[in-house]
C-alpha cells in the first residue's frame, strides 16, 4: 500500500486514500495508551500528520506503518 492522502478527523479518526483511490477509515485511539503514542491524545498533536506514503509519522515521533494500516483499516 502507498499512501496518496490522509485526512485526521474527529476521534482518532484517520481518512486514508491509497494509490488505488480506495478509501477507508483508520481509527489511532487503540494505540493511545502507548507510550509514544499517548502525545497524540491533544487534538493539536493528532493533527500534526506527516505523509511518509509508506508510513505516517505525527511530530512526537510515533508512527504507523502502511502495512499496519492497510490490515486493519475499514473500507469506504
Amino acid at each position: 500500500m502507498i499512501i496518496q492522502s490522509i485526512i485526521p478527523k474527529d476521534n482518532y479518526i484517520l481518512h486514508i486514500i491509497d494509490e488505488n483511490n480506495q478509501s477507508g477509515l483508520f481509527d489511532v485511539a487503540p494505540y493511545l495508551n502507548s507510550e509514544v503514542f499517548s502525545q497524540l491524545k491533544e487534538q493539536d498533536n493528532f493533527k500534526r500528520i506527516y505523509n511518509g506514503k509508506y508510513y505516517i509519522e505525527w511530530d512526537c515521533g510515533a508512527d504507523l506503518s502502511a502495512d499496519t494500516i492497510e490490515a486493519r483499516w475499514k473500507k469506504s
